[in-house]
């Protein structure tokens, strides 16, 4: 779990950041989640792009994300979410927050 400053730290970082993935109708599903978690294995810090035709809320849709790849919610703005996810190895991370 992350702080409140620590998710402002990795909103900092995750601000000139392009998405690299995008969620449309067909939701989060068992393949998206596997590349998400290894984007997140690779990068730690993720954006996604949430197209107009998925279905339910950012929220809903964040925590759909989050509880499908074990990371944390760093922000939802407007149709882009952000999470964050440190590797086991604490000492091996490329983001120190």
């Amino acid at each position: 779990m992350i702080n409140s400053r620590q998710r402002s730290e990795l909103r900092a970082l995750a601000n000139g950041a392009d998405a690299i993935f995008q969620i449309g109708k067909a939701g989060v599903t068992s393949v998206i989640a596997e590349e998400i978690s290894d984007a997140l294995k690779a990068r730690e810090l993720v954006k996604i792009t949430v197209l107009k035709t998925a279905e339910g809320t950012m929220k809903e849709i964040m925590e759909e994300v989050c509880a499908a790849t074990g990371a944390d919610p760093v922000s939802v703005c407007g149709r882009k979410l952000v999470i964050y996810k440190a590797p086991a190895d604490r000492s091996k991370a490329k983001i120190k927050v």
